[in-house]
């Protein structure tokens, strides 16, 4: 009976605890998302303030103690999450389970690894949970969507860059021919480099034709980057439009999977009862 008592115990803790961390319904669990996204918000200006030559030379070990306070804290968090979750490598391996996994990371490769700790800016992303907590399900859902229409839209994508390759190695050669060295263009991989740059809109001037011929297929160039521009925004869109399709914010109590339809009553990767 004692065991029985205690396994109930352990199970409503759990439960208690999935409700509180990965639920924002409850008064709790939208608490516990404030607070943790104001950590994570305070901890990402400590790294940032540590940054400043000036600053940390004189609140240097108050800024480090406040970023070793917070790393303990997401550890705990971190482990927390591992604990009440039904599959714990599930959520290890998903997305805001990898990115809870590098916040912390960082902080104690310092202690190996100089500088390492000011990668812990990756934090940022964690801010992304404000989305429950604000009860903005349906960009959650669009953010699936898009996800799902950029693998599904990976080929035609893939054959575009391709495309796209050949095409500023050749407008690359032309300009090599066109320009010559005594222009700047020493090679042809730094003739590359300005095809890319020009067919992209970027234009940072550090390279540019002298020659009423290379300035004439630089205008081509250019004219021609923002109609390649839109090829990969309408492959996108295409599959987006495709790709839609109403979805609920239910998360499953077991593997923290989301996308589940309105009616659904069981999670449709691991069967639980939603």
């Amino acid at each position: 009976m004692s065991d029985f008592m205690q396994g109930k115990f352990r199970e409503r803790w759990r439960q208690t605890m999935f409700e509180v961390i990965f639920e924002s319904d409850t008064p709790a669990g939208k608490w516990f998302d404030i607070v943790l996204i104001i950590c994570i918000l305070l901890s990402v200006v400590t790294v940032m303030l540590d940054s400043v030559g000036s600053i940390r030379a004189r609140c240097g070990g108050v800024l480090t103690a406040a970023e070793w306070f917070f790393t303990i804290l997401f550890t705990i968090e971190y482990i927390l999450r591992l604990v009440c979750i039904g599959r714990p490598i599930r959520y290890a391996v998903s997305f805001f389970g990898i990115v809870d996994l590098l916040a912390i990371v960082p902080t104690y490769a310092s202690l190996f690894f100089y500088g390492s700790r000011y990668l812990v800016t990756i934090r940022v992303l964690r801010v992304l949970r404000i989305f429950r907590v604000l009860k903005l399900g349906h960009h959650t859902k669009e953010a699936h969507l898009l996800k799902k229409a950029l693998y599904a839209s990976r080929r035609k994508v893939f054959v575009f860059l391709f495309v796209v390759l050949t095409l500023v190695v050749i407008i690359g050669s032309l300009i090599y021919v066109i320009e010559g060295q005594e222009n700047g263009f020493t090679s042809i991989p730094r003739s590359v480099y300005w095809a890319i740059v020009t067919l992209t809109t970027v234009g940072y001037g550090d390279i540019s034709p002298n020659t009423p011929l290379g300035q004439f297929l630089a205008a081509i160039v250019m004219i021609l980057g923002y109609s390649i521009i839109a090829v990969p925004t309408g492959i996108v869109t295409v599959e987006l439009s495709q790709a839609y399709k109403q979805k609920s914010s239910q998360v499953c109590p077991q593997c923290t999977a989301e996308g589940h339809d309105q009616d659904a009553k069981y999670c449709k990767y691991c069967g639980t009862k939603l």
